[in-house]
């Protein structure tokens, strides 16, 4: 039994589990909006299933992928993928049944769900290999994260409606700049080993002016899809506070580097359940 609990321990280590909060809440903000309210218990179990097999195939296939890259990071060089304790046939593995798990799920929701899951997947692995020869590697973080909107409101009413299109755009460029923050981390050892991200090839200040620019378009798109969507002053609070937030973490980054885990995780993992708090007070009061 120790030995289980031990290597759950391992996989839950290996994805970060914790770090689904990033794109739960903006499934459900746009599910929410989608059903005009509660969307039904069902829809929110398959909902958090989808969200976490999604993200746990990611995580396992960049995992397997970045070995070679995580050995040698002394940042990283500590992850089970890297230091014994979970073999690469066990991520495999690993990665392989939650790519399963993601398509029954999507079946299990609807067959628009379904057949759209496998071009996802495509989106969300392409991601590990891309740092490798783009310093687009950010954006395409970005746009993996920013599918979950479009998931959630495929999920109630299986179409696509504007506003939850330009949902997505804002978590497309909210996560592409908070990555390029999180990049700043590694960037002489990207330099080093030929790696592509923007800090390596722009340097840190372009890399924090190119972030706030990402993070000003982010608060223009949520702001748009308030508008798009109808949505009452408690959802126009929920951007102006975003707005706000964003703006805290480039004030921590630019003061001290070290401090950019809590900028990273915490700030970001706040501003999106206060974004979904506030969506779902406009809909109660409105």
């Amino acid at each position: 039994m120790k030995r289980i609990l031990r290597k759950l321990k391992d996989f839950n280590e290996l994805v970060m589990f914790q770090h689904s909060i990033f794109s739960l809440p903006f499934i459900f903000i746009a599910m929410v909006v989608s059903a005009d309210g509660w969307f039904g218990w069902s829809l929110f179990f398959l909902g958090v299933a989808a969200a976490i097999t999604a993200r746990n195939f990611a995580m396992g296939l960049n995992r397997y992928a970045d070995k070679d890259i995580d050995s040698i990071n002394p940042r990283t060089s500590g992850r089970p993928s890297v230091d014994g304790r979970l073999d690469a046939r066990a991520v495999m593995l690993f990665t392989i049944v939650n790519a399963a798990a993601f398509v029954i799920v999507a079946y299990m929701i609807n067959m628009v769900a379904f057949w759209l899951s496998f071009p996802v997947l495509a989106v969300l692995g392409s991601y590990s290999y891309f740092k490798r020869f783009s310093s687009m590697a950010h954006v395409v973080l970005g746009v993996s994260l920013g599918l979950a909107p479009i998931a959630g409101v495929i999920a109630v009413e299986a179409a696509v409606p504007p506003w939850s299109v330009l949902l997505s755009f804002g978590v497309v460029f909210w996560v592409a700049g908070f990555d390029l923050l999180y990049s700043l981390q590694d960037i002489e050892f990207d330099k080093e080993h030929g790696l592509h991200s923007v800090p390596s090839r722009y340097g840190a200040e372009a890399t924090l002016f190119i972030s706030a620019v990402f993070h000003l378009v982010t608060v223009l798109f949520w702001a748009m899809f308030v508008w798009c969507a109808g949505l009452g002053i408690s959802a126009f609070l929920a951007v102006a506070v975003s707005a706000a937030m964003l703006g805290y973490e480039h004030q921590i980054v630019r003061k001290d580097f070290t401090k950019i885990d809590r900028a990273f995780f915490t700030v970001n993992g706040y501003l999106g359940i206060i974004f979904l708090v506030l969506i779902i007070l406009d809909k109660v009061i409105y």
